[in-house]
C-alpha cells in the first residue's frame, strides 16, 4: 500500500509544469507589469512583449517591428488586441518554476515559454523605408 501511494505521489510531482489553474488578470498583471519578456517556442525565440500599466502592451516578433496593444481577461483567458486590426489572440498563462507558460486558445496548439526577463524597454524598428 505504501509503495503504491509513493508511486502515485512520485508520478504526480514528476509533471509540475502542467499543474495548476490559469493565471487570473490580477495575477498576470502582478507578474508582468514593468517587465519585458521574451517568449520561445521549443527553444526558438518567438517574440518579445513589454507590459505597461492599465493593461497596455507592446509586442514584437523577431523582425523588430512593434505593435501596440491591450490585454484583457475573458473567462480563464488573457486576450490581446493589437493595433494591426486582427482578431484578439487569447492565451492561458500558467506560472511554473517562476516563469510563464502560455497556451494558445485555438487549434494551433502553440505553447510559448518565458525564456528571458528584462526591465529594459523593447527595442523597435520602424517600417521599411524604400525609394
Amino acid at each position: 500500500m505504501f509503495k503504491t501511494v509513493a508511486l502515485i505521489l512520485a508520478a504526480l510531482t514528476a509533471f509540475p509544469a502542467f499543474a495548476g489553474e490559469p493565471l487570473t488578470a490580477q495575477e498576470f498583471d502582478a507578474y508582468t507589469q514593468g517587465k519585458t519578456l521574451t517568449y520561445a517556442d521549443q527553444g526558438t525565440p518567438y517574440g518579445i512583449e513589454e507590459y505597461y500599466p492599465d493593461n497596455q502592451v507592446k509586442w514584437a516578433f523577431d523582425n523588430g517591428e512593434c505593435l501596440d496593444g491591450i490585454w484583457y481577461q475573458e473567462d480563464q483567458n488573457i486576450c490581446f488586441l493589437y493595433e494591426d486590426g486582427r482578431t484578439p489572440q487569447c492565451w492561458q498563462f500558467f506560472l511554473e518554476d517562476n516563469k510563464l507558460r502560455a497556451v494558445f486558445v485555438g487549434d494551433s496548439g502553440t505553447e510559448l515559454y518565458e525564456a528571458w526577463t528584462s526591465d529594459r524597454p523593447l527595442q523597435c524598428t520602424g517600417p521599411q523605408i524604400g525609394v
